[in-house]
């Protein structure tokens, strides 16, 4: 789960020079709502792995919503627990510091979110949770760029500070977060972006990662995995049974094709209690995520579930390759370079063009919107 709060993972502000970083505001924006929700099904007998993208505003039943709110969007249910926890220590429990209360109102949140997401797909057991704020994504960037990302359209944003070419380009830390950010185009260039296209690009800059840890031998410099262990200890919180070596070895295998992406399907685009959400059919959302992990606990057979996507889901012209299980790829589209990024060299992998609603399989460098 990815977090809107732009503090570190003890509530504290951070340096003025990463706020411009991340071009996200300062220590007074964003919250507690998790704007990044995917769940990756790992099979026990080592067989392909699959990532499901939860759209962040699903309209959904919140189990422990307080004040009677018992329906929300699917990343309040983090935020509502946070507050209602932390009132109940502070209105109860005066002898207990703040920042023990916050801690301990910070582990409710989590789990409630969980347990939301869980009943939300129909029961899915979660044994392991990861959580990352903005600042942890910075870090985690900051270890391993430059990032190759590929883009269909040229875009820029004036809100997330995105400004990229069309094509592959190689990405520094601050650029990454704004390539996982963009939702929209400011540029009056006529490109259009949702919610969806976010998170297609949270997906595609995963996959990215993944063939940079594979193709630069990144996994077997062991004074490198050993930081990247060490950031993630200091800036994420994990469960304590979370092994991030045995995960590290699980990412050698994903990087070489061994997962893939799905984002589950909305019905349409809707307002609920005055806020704009995603309607969604839960029994398509519960039979696609049962169908998906199926499929990849059984390889042999075809899964039935690739969702349709009836709202909005961004563009993009489907051309057989990794992304949508063909052997071929796309040639990266090309257009002129700009501040923004650079472009890559000329030994660049193959690309992949893929809509929003094929699943993205890793093994190259996807082109999304």
């Amino acid at each position: 789960m990815g977090l809107d709060s732009r503090r570190d993972e003890d509530g504290n502000v951070l340096p003025a020079a990463t706020y411009q970083a991340l071009h996200a505001g300062d220590g007074s924006d964003g919250g507690y709502n998790t704007n990044v929700l995917m769940l990756i099904h790992i099979p026990a007998g080592g067989g392909p792995a699959i990532g499901i993208s939860i759209p962040r505003d699903d309209w959904t039943t919140l189990p422990g919503a307080p004040d009677g709110n018992a329906t929300g969007k699917i990343k309040q249910a983090y935020g509502y627990e946070l507050d209602q926890t932390l009132r109940y220590i502070v209105n109860t429990e005066p002898g207990v510091s703040h920042d023990d209360a916050y801690q301990q109102a910070r582990s409710a949140a989590r789990q409630e979110e969980i347990t939301t997401v869980s009943q939300f797909l129909g029961g899915v057991p979660i044994n392991h949770f990861i959580e990352v704020t903005m600042a942890a994504f910075y870090d985690i960037a900051q270890a391993v760029q430059p990032i190759q990302v590929c883009l269909n359209e040229t875009t820029s944003d004036t809100y997330s500070g995105a400004d990229f070419h069309q094509g592959l380009q190689s990405l520094d830390a601050s650029q990454a977060l704004s390539f996982v950010r963009q939702r929209r185009d400011t540029s009056g260039s006529g490109v259009e972006l949702t919610d969806l296209d976010r998170e297609r690009r949270e997906q595609a800059f995963i996959v990215a990662l993944a063939y940079k840890l594979r193709h630069e031998d990144v996994l077997t410099n062991f004074p490198l995995v050993q930081h990247l262990i060490d950031t993630a200890k200091q800036d994420i919180a994990l469960d304590s049974g979370f092994d991030l070596l045995s995960f590290a070895g699980d990412a050698q295998r994903f990087a070489g094709g061994g997962i893939t992406f799905q984002t589950l399907p909305i019905v349409r685009y809707g307002v609920e209690d005055g806020q704009d959400v995603n309607i969604v059919d839960l029994a398509q959302i519960r039979s696609t995520t049962a169908a998906l992990i199926a499929a990849s606990d059984h390889p042999g057979t075809t899964a039935s579930a690739t969702p349709t996507t009836s709202g909005p889901a961004g563009g993009g012209t489907t051309t057989a390759g990794t992304g949508a299980g063909g052997s071929s790829a796309a040639k990266a589209p090309t257009g002129a370079t700009n501040a923004g990024a650079s472009t890559a060299e000329s030994t660049a992998p193959s690309t992949t063009t893929t809509s929003a609603a094929q699943p993205l399989a890793s093994g190259g460098i996807p082109c999304v919107n």
